[in-house]
């Protein structure tokens, strides 16, 4: 009887944290409240959003990436959880990363080629 109700509240605790986490919108980004249509972050992850940018191919994409950053981050207070941060290779990234077609063709070559596609997308971003 005990193993009943233990099984029933787990399945009841876990329906209703998705029911209660579920944004409706598909994105886990916007989980925590914008300040004037800006992402809250830490300060260390504002700047690697900032530093990320510097490996984008061009200038023009270089300045476009960090107008971007200014636009839709906030630095200041606690680390924004949500933000998708990773590091590989020794290049740490924070976010959505804009791929060029050849960044994107390095992607799936080298997922074909068995790396996971998170760490082909910062490392092709990063050294293409």
């Amino acid at each position: 009887m005990k193993r009943i109700i233990a099984v029933t509240a787990l399945v009841m605790v876990t329906t209703v944290g998705l029911v209660v986490t579920g944004t409706g919108t598909g994105t886990a980004a916007r989980a925590l409240p914008k300040d004037n249509g800006r992402t809250p972050v830490s300060r260390s992850q504002y700047e690697t959003l900032l530093n990320q940018c510097s490996y984008a191919a061009t200038a023009r994409r270089r300045a476009e990436c960090r107008d971007t950053v200014r636009q839709d981050y906030r630095a200041g207070g606690e680390e924004n959880p949500d933000l998708d941060c990773r590091e590989y290779s020794g290049v740490s990234v924070c976010g959505r990363l804009r791929l060029s077609p050849a960044e994107r063709a390095c992607v799936r070559d080298s997922v074909a080629k068995g790396l996971t596609y998170r760490r082909a997308e910062v490392e092709c971003y990063a050294f293409t």
